[in-house]
């Protein structure tokens, strides 16, 4: 049944259920949470500055923290995730609660970092909106989400099978952000500054069925609310399977599975922080810095 808010997108009940899941044996799975975390927290190493108090939404296996052990930029550090199987782990003050209705006073945290949480949310504007709001004037938000083209191929390999085998197409890979959207969200969020970039990361599997157990494994397998429920065939699955090994076998004789990352970075609204020019105010004229001739909108190029 088709799901009467448009903004439910995913199915967030099932996903503390998978989290929780994920927990019991996280070892085995954090492997990306793992690089992403690092990749997140390296980009601090650029922000001169100390972060008396921290955010670390959505925390899993407390891979936010251990990046961050050693630099020195941030002195204390809360943890939030939306499973208690995961506020366990953490080895630091946790606070069990959902990413999508922070328990937090305004103006509490110096530093938000997020890793692999933002893209399960269902109403990312809000989100962030919210996010803006438990941030002091002048701190920073630095997010790491998974993007819409990740795993563009196994999206392609299930279509392929479940149109072979079974006559018709449901959705079996989560819709995610996209890049272009990601910075004006932040600046519709409130935030000064707003950034948006993306890198890809490839991972090779021994086969798609290896792929699609560590995505079980890391609680990050398909949660459309309009997803086709029920098990998938066996039948469609062994066809995905062959599929993708056609089509997106790597030298290695594995297979490729890429993981866009998208990175946010933005800034809480402060008095002190560098503001655009007005249009007219420039000092110097552009056409003085890079040595050409200014022309008036309506003459032409080759006139004289």
């Amino acid at each position: 049944m088709a799901p009467t808010d448009p903004l439910l997108v995913f199915d967030r009940s099932l996903l503390r259920k998978r989290r929780e899941r994920a927990a019991r044996a996280w070892g085995r799975a954090d492997f990306l949470k793992r690089e992403i975390a690092e990749r997140l927290v390296e980009r601090l190493d650029d922000i001169k500055r100390l972060f008396p108090l921290a955010l670390d939404l959505g925390a899993h296996g407390d891979e936010v923290a251990q990046a961050l052990a050693g630099r020195g930029s941030v002195e204390r550090l809360v943890r939030l995730d939306l499973a208690i199987g995961f506020a366990r782990r953490s080895n630091g003050p946790a606070v069990v609660a959902d990413e999508e209705c922070l328990p937090f006073a305004p103006a509490s945290f110096d530093l938000v970092l997020s890793a692999m949480a933002l893209h399960w949310v269902n109403d990312l504007p809000g989100a962030l909106v919210q996010i803006n709001r438990v941030l002091k004037p002048d701190g920073l938000l630095l997010a790491a989400m998974l993007g819409g083209a990740t795993l563009w191929q196994l999206r392609q390999a299930l279509a392929a099978a479940e149109s072979e085998i079974e006559g018709g197409l449901s959705p079996r890979v989560s819709p995610f952000a996209d890049l272009r959207d990601a910075a004006g969200l932040l600046q519709r969020a409130g935030f000064a500054l707003p950034v948006a970039d993306s890198e890809t990361i490839d991972v090779e599997y021994d086969s798609a069925l290896s792929l699609m157990r560590d995505l079980g494994a890391m609680g990050e397998s398909n949660l459309a609310v309009e997803r086709r429920c029920g098990f998938t065939r066996r039948a469609t699955l062994l066809r995905a399977a062959e599929v993708y090994g056609e089509r997106f076998a790597a030298r290695s004789g594995r297979v490729t599975a890429s993981f866009e990352v998208l990175y946010l970075h933005g800034w809480r609204p402060h008095a002190s922080q560098p503001k655009a020019l007005t249009p007219g105010s420039a000092a110097q004229r552009l056409a003085d810095a890079l040595g050409s001739t200014e022309r008036s909108a309506g003459e032409k190029a080759g006139r004289g």
